[in-house]
C-alpha cells in the first residue's frame, strides 16, 4: 500500500507541477478623484497582493476633474467605482440603476471653511455671503444643506452666492469667496500650509451640522449584480480590499508611503499623504467584523437629507432597498 500510494502521490505531483497557473480574472475599480490616501485601501490591497491571494488582476483607475465615475460605470469602463451616495442616488433617479455594494467611510469628511474676518459666526450668517463648492457630484450635499437653511442658491433673488469651486483653494486664500468646501483629510489642511492660520478660520463639520451624508462607497450597475459570476468577483474584490483597508488604517505610514509610490504624477509627498491617512482613518468607525458594511440608518439617514430640501430636493423620492445590497459583502465574508 506505501508503494502505491507513493507512485500516485508522485504522480498527482508531476501532474500539478506541468499544470499552468490559474489566470487571475480581470477587474477594475474606478476612484473618484486622484491618487491619494483618501483611497489607500485599494492601492494596500493591490501593493500587498491581497487582490492577487483572492484570484484578481485588479487595475485601479485614479480619477480627475473630468472623469465622471458614474460614466465610466456605464460605458463598461470599470466594474465597480467609488462614489458619493448623493451623487450615486441622483445619478439612480436620472435612470442609471446605480447599486451601493459596500461603504468603507461612515463618516463624512465635508465642511466648509470660512475666514473669520468675514465675521461669519453661523449658517445664520451664510446670507449674503459667496460660498464656493465642487461641482462634480460633490454639491448635493452642500445644496441640500443650504435648501435646509432656507438660503435660495439661484436666480437673481438668491440669498447665497455660490461659486463653482475649482479644485483648490485658491477663493478663499484671494478673497473671492468668503468661505470654501474643503475635506478635513485634503483641501482644509492646504489652507493651513498656505499660511493661514487655524484661529483665522471657522469651520462647519457637515457631520455636526446634521447634514452629513455619506462618501466613498462602491457602486455597481444594478444589471450586473444579475451574473453569478460578476458577483463572485466583487465578493473577492471587497474581501481584498477590506484587507486593504484593515491595513492601512493599522499602518498609516506605510500605507502614506504605497499611495506615494502609485502617485503617477509624482507630486505628492509622504509628508501629506501620511497627514491625509491619519484623518482618513477617523472616517473609519466601524468594527472590523462590519467593515465594509452599508448601515441600512446611514442610508436612511443620507436619504432623509437629500429629501429635506425645502425648494429643491436633490431627489425627489426614497429609494429604498433597491439602492443597495449586502449579498456581495456577505459572500465576501467567506474569503477572509
Amino acid at each position: 500500500m506505501k508503494a502505491v500510494f507513493g507512485t500516485l502521490a508522485t504522480s498527482a505531483l508531476a501532474l500539478t507541477v506541468a499544470l499552468p497557473a490559474q489566470a487571475q480574472d480581470d477587474f477594475t475599480v474606478q476612484l473618484k478623484w486622484v491618487t491619494q490616501a483618501q483611497f489607500a485601501g485599494y492601492f494596500v490591497a493591490q501593493e500587498l497582493g491581497y487582490y492577487d491571494d483572492m484570484g484578481l488582476n485588479v487595475t485601479v483607475n485614479p480619477g480627475g476633474p473630468d472623469i465622471s465615475p458614474v460614466q465610466v460605470l456605464v460605458a463598461g469602463g470599470a466594474d465597480v467605482v467609488v462614489n458619493w451616495m448623493p451623487e450615486a442616488l441622483a445619478a439612480r433617479e436620472r435612470g442609471v440603476d446605480l447599486v451601493n455594494v459596500a461603504q468603507f467611510f461612515d463618516r463624512s469628511g465635508m465642511m466648509l471653511t470660512c475666514a473669520r474676518e468675514t465675521g461669519i459666526a453661523g449658517p445664520e450668517d451664510f446670507g449674503g455671503k459667496t460660498l464656493g463648492v465642487w461641482f462634480a457630484g460633490n454639491e448635493y450635499p452642500f445644496l441640500s444643506w443650504m435648501s435646509q437653511l432656507g438660503y435660495a442658491t439661484e436666480g437673481t433673488d438668491a440669498d447665497v452666492t455660490v461659486l463653482r469651486q475649482g479644485f483648490n483653494v485658491d477663493p478663499l486664500l484671494q478673497g473671492q469667496a468668503d468661505c470654501i468646501s474643503t475635506m478635513i483629510y485634503n483641501e482644509y489642511w492646504q489652507v493651513i500650509d498656505a499660511g493661514m492660520s487655524e484661529d483665522e478660520l471657522i469651520t462647519f463639520f457637515y457631520e455636526d451640522e446634521g447634514v452629513a451624508t455619506l462618501e466613498d462607497g462602491l457602486y455597481a450597475l444594478e444589471e450586473n449584480l444579475a451574473d453569478p459570476a460578476y458577483v463572485d468577483r466583487l465578493s473577492r474584490f471587497i474581501a481584498a480590499t477590506i484587507q486593504g483597508w484593515q491595513y492601512a488604517v493599522a499602518n498609516p505610514e506605510e500605507a502614506a508611503e504605497i499611495v506615494v509610490d502609485n502617485d503617477p504624477s509624482g507630486a505628492t509627498t509622504f509628508e501629506i499623504q501620511l497627514r491625509q491617512m491619519e484623518n482618513i482613518a477617523t472616517l473609519i468607525t466601524a468594527e472590523p467584523a462590519q467593515l465594509g458594511r452599508l448601515d441600512p440608518a446611514a442610508f436612511d439617514r443620507t436619504v432623509d437629507v437629500l429629501l429635506s430640501g425645502e425648494s429643491d430636493p436633490v431627489i425627489t423620492e426614497n429609494p429604498g432597498e433597491a439602492a443597495y445590497t449586502h449579498e456581495p459583502w456577505e459572500a465576501a465574508q467567506t474569503h477572509l
